[in-house]
């Protein structure tokens, strides 16, 4: 992530995943959840995951699969928090907010490989094109 406007949009993109999942639940299981003070608490336990991240991303870790271990366990141990100061588990399981954590982090990875892959592209046109102009010259 890069600054303010990435962090913005991650948020609202887990909020939205997030938001989709538990009414899948609900729909399936015929569970009644009250989706207004749900919508908010959900906002702040992914503003809270989303900044976590965002500064758990200025401290590199050697091995990858650490790393991707800590992101996971930080944003499983924020929902389950969440999930405790909201009384969520009246209404959805505990393994319903591991499940959540693992879909949505899983789906952030492929689209953070998808955008760094596509700069890299463009990256690698404007060199070319650069490399290009200079020996012409």
């Amino acid at each position: 992530m890069k600054g303010i406007k990435d962090i913005i949009n991650y948020v609202m993109f887990v909020t939205g995943a997030a938001l989709v999942i538990l009414s899948v639940f609900s729909l399936l299981f015929n569970v009644e959840i009250s989706f207004v003070p749900t919508v908010f608490q959900i906002f702040a336990a992914n503003i809270v995951i989303v900044m976590g991240i965002f500064l758990r991303g200025k401290f590199e870790i050697r091995y990858i699969i650490l790393e991707y271990l800590v992101d996971i366990s930080y944003i499983i141990a924020v929902l389950v928090v969440f999930g405790l100061i909201f009384n969520w588990y009246s209404s959805v399981p505990v393994w319903l907010l591991v499940v959540m954590a693992v879909v949505i982090y899983i789906f952030l990875m492929i689209v953070s490989v998808t955008k760094i892959k596509k700069d890299a592209k463009e990256l690698n046109k404007l060199l070319q094109k650069h490399q290009e102009n200079t020996t012409a010259k």
